[in-house]
């Protein structure tokens, strides 16, 4: 069975206000400190508002779940010691001023980038699965990338922007396809040609390193792994636990039909670009761009589509049950997105939905 690693993204804020607060430094000097010198979970990223952890590779869901649950709390925990507070949300609903990350790699990224490093604070979810050779690995990249908007669609979780409605269920995604090598990518075909096309991006001098090859899906640089990046970090941590599970079937998929000689879809980047636009601005209300005809379809069918697509390696890896209520719960709840906009209609402020979110990251996996 393949084995599953997840890194989350949260935001820090004041937990009064809700606004977002640049103590990343402060937090994670905290976390060293209890941890005595030892390697943590934690790291920084591009924001001093922000905070990164990566769990261990697992085979079983439960224990995935069981970290990241342990992951927020503990985060929550140190974060609290340093006057803050942590939230899975995508996106600030607040208006925030930037405040990047020391060092000089960072410093390149803000002279090189300008107002687009500046305007990025913005929560991923990535989620690793083990892969046995890079020539796999890409045989699983060509073959999972209709697929990735769905997951977007279901993670999405950032309808707001500097104290506006974006109009999206994932504004993230809209930013940071401001980078110049996000989203969806051609068909590779072999690991050298993969390589190659990372190695001449690289050579252009756009980026800096192949650090920022920021695909919706690539090799990892340092495991073993597809990452795939194309969620939102979810609001719920059983949010975050499914597309996970998702994830690893996708993959399992998409290894089985690369081994039975079965070629990828031939969808061009520009269709795969506008399903991911369709995906982040519908989310799964409305209408989503179905991976098989590249045609609108309800969002409840193509979801479907998405399950039939990866049941056989649910049953394998006997995560059949529970994905399918899984999926039925957050149908019939809504993703982060509509919480946050169902949230707002009842409390009246966004930095009401900021605390209550607080509260909703901590709660632990349902």
């Amino acid at each position: 069975m393949r084995s599953v690693g997840v890194e989350e993204e949260l935001l820090l804020v004041d937990p009064r206000t809700g606004e977002p607060r640049a103590l990343s430094e402060e937090v994670l000097a905290i976390a060293a400190k209890h941890n005595q010198g030892r390697a943590h979970a934690f790291t920084k990223e591009l924001q001093l508002q922000q905070l990164e952890f990566g769990t261990h590779p697992r085979t079983a869901m439960g224990e995935l779940a069981a970290e990241i649950e342990r992951c927020r709390s503990d985060a929550a925990r140190i974060a609290a010691e340093a006057g803050v507070a942590v939230v899975a949300l995508a996106t600030s609903p607040l208006p925030v001023g930037p405040a990047v990350t020391e060092g000089k790699r960072y410093r390149w990224i803000r002279e090189h980038y300008g107002l687009t490093a500046l305007e990025q604070l913005t929560c991923g979810c990535h989620v690793h699965v083990s892969i046995a050779s890079d020539e796999e690995g890409v045989a699983v990249l060509d073959r999972i990338r209709p697929w990735l908007s769905v997951l977007l669609a279901l993670s999405a979780n950032s309808p707001f922007w500097y104290g506006h409605d974006s109009g999206y269920h994932s504004y993230r995604s809209r930013v940071w396809g401001r980078w110049p090598s996000t989203g969806p990518v051609e068909l590779f075909g072999s690991a050298d040609r993969y390589h190659r096309q990372v190695r001449d991006l690289v050579s252009t001098g756009v980026l800096q390193d192949e650090g920022m090859i920021y695909f919706d899906a690539r090799l990892s640089r340092h495991y073993p792994t597809v990452e795939i990046r194309a969620a939102d970090v979810c609001l719920d941590a059983s949010t975050t636990v499914l597309v996970a599970t998702l994830a690893r079937a996708l993959v399992d998929t998409a290894a089985r039909q690369w081994r039975e000689g079965r070629p990828p879809d031939e969808h061009g980047i520009g269709l795969l670009r506008a399903a991911a636009w369709r995906a982040a601005r519908s989310g799964v209300d409305g209408e989503l761009i179905h991976p098989h005809t590249m045609r609108p379809a309800p969002a409840d069918r193509v979801v479907q589509a998405l399950f039939h697509h990866v049941e056989e390696a649910l049953d394998g890896n006997g995560d059949l049950a529970y994905a399918r209520k899984a999926l039925d719960d957050l149908m019939s709840g809504g993703n982060g997105a509509h919480v946050q906009r169902r949230l707002l209609r009842r409390r009246g402020s966004l930095g009401a939905v900021v605390a209550e979110c607080v509260r909703r990251t901590q709660e632990g996996v349902r």
